[in-house]
């Protein structure tokens, strides 16, 4: 009893920490949240002028990570949400929607009213009912300079059947983050984990939530057992037997001042539902055997055809106290549950053409049948199609065709964002085909600052493709229909007689795009956030 109540005390004590450390970092962060909230609501202005459901055929998306792929659980459809890009000078921050068609091979771009902010690194989860729904909760935006970070906890659900967004407002839920997980289980939506992050704090979660599809209400499990240590970006799929596997994930922690230490994890757990017991929950760990994926952070997740998961590259993290070298990967690992063990995805190459001609030889027009030695060479050279290697990409299965799309890689100093599309036949398992290719050489990096082309990030930023009419642009934009022209700055001015000569204006803008009550603090603190922001794309 003694060792008991010493372990329970123990728990309460890191409840307590987390706690605290919670609360402390929540206070830090709210004041910069408060700022970026002003830019979130400016963009939703301008998405607020879409009154229609708009669908336009369009090119393959723009290159990003940390969006959601997912498949249409009754059409031949991939659904692509949001997402992120860094041109090495500006954050982009998308809530555009994208249908692939599988059969056709050809891209949609849909526009629908009151869609959700623009975020990455958020969770979509798939569930069949009304025709299909495509649940999204929480994420994260960025400013434009990567500095400042705004987490979600708002809930959202697709309807792909009307093609409407609505947002599902329930008290309870987790609170903001990003790369937390997030399943489908019976009529619930299952989450773990995350981080929440502000200029200097941070903080890692392992706490779990349920969603009730039926009642729209939120849970907080409290498991029995030992679980996982806070973290996010882990493996988390539900198994054949109805359990739920967390495997892997990073985090971090101050080991002394402005000095962090990464951890990749590769420990396993099972979340189990008890029976009989409603809403009891126990965690067990579990050691797997077979070839198990080495250490890494940043890998895809999906689930291939016989139910097991499957996961797919990553990087492996070489941390030094300056710096941060990273190895990413390309290649596949399975985890079958009934086994417990994990398999390495080894392909079997295209078949040769040379056994089928072995059962009839092809026949040359002089007559001369051709011999297995002549297609040797040729079929020898013919060069290996596959992604390359990458973090933080996107996977979906749809008809056991695993399709990958995006992610990144760095070259030097240098953040390589992909834009490529691969299929891979999970039955057959012989080769990887590129639907959509990209040279990464081909993709903008831009070291200097340049006025103009810190127009277009900003445009990025807003959500607007390359081919598409600059419809939402503040200044200048030349075109009809009420267009906000915020106050142009002169030629030299400095932010210091730029604010003072244009802040009636923007506390009027921040005033209009919050929500109603707001304290005038936070209003001004807003106004003179999102001056900011213009002012420093215009310099």
């Amino acid at each position: 009893m003694g060792k008991k109540g010493k372990k329970e005390k123990k728990g309460r004590g890191a409840e307590k920490t987390a706690a605290k450390m919670e609360k402390k970092v929540s206070k830090r962060s709210r004041k910069e949240e408060e700022d970026l909230e002003a830019l979130i609501a400016h963009f939703q202005t301008l998405d607020a002028k879409k009154t229609q459901v708009v669908e336009t055929p369009c090119p393959p998306p723009s290159p990003r990570l940390n969006a959601s792929l997912s498949a249409h659980p009754e059409k031949d459809e991939l659904i692509l949400f949001g997402g992120e890009y860094f041109n090495g000078q500006k954050t982009l921050l998308y809530n555009e929607l994208y249908i692939y068609n599988i059969r056709k091979d050809s891209w949609t771009r849909v526009e629908i009213p009151s869609a959700p902010p623009r975020r990455c690194a958020h969770q979509a989860v798939v569930v069949p009912q009304g025709g299909g729904q495509v649940w999204i909760f929480g994420g994260e935006f960025a400013s434009p300079d990567g500095e400042q970070f705004y987490h979600y906890k708002d809930l959202w659900v697709l309807h792909l059947a009307t093609r409407t967004w609505e947002q599902v407002r329930s008290p309870g839920g987790p609170s903001g983050r990003s790369g937390h997980r997030m399943v489908a289980w019976k009529r619930q939506l299952i989450l773990f984990g995350g981080f929440h992050e502000s200029t200097r704090d941070y903080i890692y979660y392992n706490d779990v939530y349920a969603f009730n599809l039926d009642t729209f209400t939120w849970s907080k499990l409290s498991p029995s057992g030992t679980g996982p240590t806070p973290r996010s970006g882990c493996q988390m799929t539900v198994t054949p037997q109805g359990s739920i596997v967390i495997y892997g994930g990073y985090s971090k922690q101050r080991v002394k001042k402005d000095v962090d230490r990464g951890t990749q994890h590769a420990d396993m757990f099972l979340l189990k539902s008890e029976e009989g017991g409603e809403g009891r929950w126990t965690w067990t760990r579990i050691n797997p055997s077979g070839a198990k994926p080495s250490p890494r952070s940043g890998f895809s997740v999906a689930v291939a055809p016989n139910h097991q998961t499957l996961l797919f590259g990553g990087v492996c993290d070489e941390e030094e106290e300056e710096s941060l070298q990273g190895d990413f990967l390309n290649d596949l690992y399975f985890y079958d549950a009934a086994k417990n063990r994990w398999f390495a995805g080894q392909l079997k190459g295209p078949k040769l053409e040379k056994r089928k001609r072995r059962r009839g030889k092809k026949v040359e027009p002089e007559g001369r049948p051709q011999s297995d030695e002549e297609d040797g060479p040729d079929e020898a050279e013919s060069p290996t199609i596959e992604p390359s290697p990458r973090s933080n990409a996107m996977l979906a299965v749809k008809h056991g065709r695993l399709y990958l799309y995006g992610g990144m890689f760095e070259a030097g100093n240098r953040q390589v964002t992909l834009s490529d599309l691969y299929c891979l036949d999970l039955h057959k398992m012989e080769e990887w085909t590129a639907l959509v290719e990209m040279d990464p050489e081909t993709q903008e990096w831009l070291e200097e600052t340049d006025s103009e082309e810190d127009s277009d990030a900003v445009e990025g930023a807003e959500g607007r493709g390359e081919d598409e009419e600059d419809e939402d642009s503040g200044e200048d934009s030349g075109e009809e229909g009420g267009e906000q022209h915020h106050p142009l700055v002169r030629p030299g001015e400095q932010f210091a007689d730029y604010l003072p000569r244009t802040e009636q204006y923007w506390v009027q803008l921040a005033r209009d795009a919050t929500r109603p009550g707001a304290q005038e603090k936070s209003v001004l603190r807003a106004a003179h956030a999102t001056a900011r922001a213009f002012f420093d794309d215009s310099a």
